[in-house]
């Protein structure tokens, strides 16, 4: 009797054992998952601006315990593929109107989760000082992709050189009403536009672009948006993502004073905070 009720307290021991073994085992994993949420957020940016104030973020979120991966593109599609197939877990680059048409044309399942900046669009000549001197039939550069080409031709009614249909909030070329110089709309890749102010009259350049080619919108341009453009740039997730709280906490740490700071430091009125 003594020697069966030995061996049940030995089979309970080791049960108990193994139910502690499996428990640690449990924290184990529980640690692993948490390790996997510390994985580095792969944020895609166009090269220049969107990069650097990006390498601020990154700065100010390793404070914090985020680890942020700047991945940089050369145009303004790619970031948002990538972003929809899982490559990235956020972008910033691109103004809320090119987010919509991206979603509305490509089927892309993105969500803007927050206001960053406005990187005021401007046009630039290296033939002329001021606007009044275009000639009759001058051509006029604007970006090919639908949201940049509306902004372009806003900019270009608001400088007074053409009119747009009444009551089309962003119009394209076939919706110009007035073009009293005859003007030569031409579309070009975004990314190109700097390199074609030596074969155009005008052209209208995003500013990350216009930095990295060495113009300064403030110095060298012919004329600007202002602060109130509705073009402001926003941080995109995936619509799964949009309530992911380091995602949030990225978005609260670029809205901040020390990157607001850097933003107005550094562009000196070039990149104004939208936030």
């Amino acid at each position: 009797m003594k020697h069966v009720v030995k061996t049940i307290i030995t089979v309970a021991a080791i049960a108990a054992i193994s139910v502690f073994a499996a428990g640690c085992g449990s924290s184990s994993n529980s640690g692993s998952g948490s390790s996997q949420d510390k994985k580095p957020v792969k944020v895609g940016v166009t090269q220049g601006l969107h990069a650097e104030i990006m390498e601020e973020v990154k700065k100010e979120a390793a404070k914090q315990g985020i680890d942020i991966q700047v991945v940089e593109f050369s145009d303004f599609v790619t970031p948002d593929a990538a972003l929809d197939n899982g490559e990235l877990g956020m972008n910033s680059y691109q103004h809320k109107p090119f987010l919509d048409n991206m979603v509305q044309k490509k089927g892309l399942k993105l969500k803007a989760i927050g206001k960053i900046l406005v990187a005021p669009m401007a046009v630039y000549s290296h033939k002329y000082k001021d606007l009044k001197d275009l000639p009759e039939g001058g051509k006029i550069a604007i970006p090919n992709d639908p949201s940049n080409g509306s902004r372009a031709l806003l900019l270009l009614a608001k400088a007074g050189l053409i009119k747009t249909k009444d009551g089309v909030e962003f119009p394209a070329i076939t919706d110009i009403t007035e073009n009293p110089k005859n003007y030569q709309i031409v579309e070009l890749d975004a990314a190109q536009l700097p390199r074609s102010l030596d074969d155009v009259d005008l052209a209208a350049v995003n500013t990350n672009y216009a930095l990295e080619a060495g113009l300064n919108p403030m110095a060298d341009s012919l004329f600007r948006e202002d602060k109130d453009s509705p073009f402001a740039a926003v941080l995109v997730v995936r619509e799964q993502d949009a309530d992911n709280p380091t995602y949030k906490k990225i978005v609260q740490i670029y809205q901040s004073e020390p990157i607001k700071k850097f933003m107005e430091e550094k562009y000196k009125g070039a990149v104004i905070p939208a936030f």
